[in-house]
């Protein structure tokens, strides 16, 4: 029982230290646009930026300072790698 709260604890306090790195958190601007590895990033913790971007307006899923194409092919290649992945651990259905 320990070692799944130890365990619990490190991947919250992970996921809040990664968070630094949201998309709309004012770090890029129009000289600096996100490219194709942060739209990698923004894809991946885009759960985790709809949640926050509840309690803070400033937040949002999509940086809309961007590259483009590069950026939007980022985003969806880790937003559709991410939810897809989930298929791998669901429990395959027996043929009756």
């Amino acid at each position: 029982m320990k070692k799944i709260i130890i365990i619990s604890v490190i991947f919250i306090v992970s996921i809040l230290l990664l968070m630094g790195c949201v998309p709309g958190d004012g770090t890029y601007t129009d000289t600096k646009p996100a490219g194709f590895f942060w739209g990698i990033w923004h894809g991946w913790i885009a759960p985790v930026s709809l949640i926050i971007s509840i309690f803070n307006k400033n937040i949002g899923i999509y940086e809309v300072s961007n590259t483009g194409f590069g950026y939007n092919f980022g985003f969806y290649i880790a937003v559709i790698s991410g939810f897809g992945g989930l298929s791998v651990f669901r429990k395959k259905r027996s043929k009756k």
